[in-house]
């Protein structure tokens, strides 16, 4: 057995389960919420440049700015983290994997799992979706915007995979 060959056993396959199509809903709308602050200071830019006789540049650029961050928050970014976002939950290991132009991908060992909680927001409980934080000594790790009845049940799954894993060593 060579190099090559012990290496694509050790190394596991991608995840491939992705989180809920309607997060792309939840995520748009986060979006133009956050734009609409935007859009306010740049109403309030125009009235200020007209009571104040400023040049209009500033508003000019200021849309040109609001209108960019309206597409990339409400239409791409969504879209692209959608796509991207891949999780897998094995007996000894959760796989995430994340990000828009920068791709990451973390492997938390279960026997690392303190405790595993889900949350819901306004928007996210408005379309049944709740998000699963899974908590390391270390740090936080978030699998965003699944069905409500998949979060519940993946939360039972690796609270119980993560008990066993503490009970084998």
């Amino acid at each position: 057995m060579d190099d090559e060959d012990s290496f694509k056993i050790a190394c596991p396959e991608e995840a491939e389960n992705r989180i809920s199509n309607k997060a792309l809903t939840v995520w748009k709308i986060s979006g133009l919420i956050s734009c609409s602050i935007t859009w306010i200071i740049s109403i309030a830019v125009l009235v200020l440049t007209i009571i104040f006789d400023w040049t209009y540049w500033v508003f000019g650029a200021l849309i040109i700015i609001s209108i960019i961050q309206s597409y990339l928050a409400i239409f791409l970014i969504p879209s692209v983290k959608w796509k991207r976002w891949r999780y897998e939950v094995r007996n000894t290991e959760i796989d995430i994997q994340s990000g828009i132009f920068v791709i990451k991908r973390t492997l938390i060992p279960m026997i690392r799992v303190q405790h595993v909680e889900t949350k819901q927001g306004p928007l996210l409980r408005k379309y049944d979706l709740a998000s699963v934080e899974i908590s390391t000594a270390a740090t936080l790790h978030v699998i965003p915007a699944l069905d409500l009845a998949e979060a519940d049940e993946l939360r039972h799954y690796i609270s119980r995979m993560a008990s066993v894993e503490e009970e084998d060593v």
